[in-house]
């Protein structure tokens, strides 16, 4: 199945090269996978991943393992940002 995965602020660097000007990209996942399984894949350290989202929706962290996705869903993920 296809989900769409974007990735915002330093976190695009994780991100082909090719989908950086858009920070999304479109990838092929089996049914079954989790958030982790695809944090995992680009290898986007996990304490980087602060803000996770799946279609607008806060996934928290002791979720992440067991969320599976369906068809056409997006995860968005933000890494910590400070401010000052």
């Amino acid at each position: 199945m296809k989900i769409n995965l974007k990735l915002f602020a330093m976190l695009q660097d994780y991100l082909p090269s090719e989908a950086k000007k858009t920070n999304m990209v479109t990838i092929d996942v089996a049914d079954g996978t989790t958030i982790i399984d695809v944090i995992t894949r680009f290898s986007v350290p996990l304490k980087m991943c602060h803000l996770v989202l799946v279609d607008g929706h806060f996934i928290p962290v002791e979720q992440r393992e067991s969320r599976v996705f369906c068809e056409g869903e997006t995860l968005s993920i933000w890494p910590p940002v400070a401010g000052g």
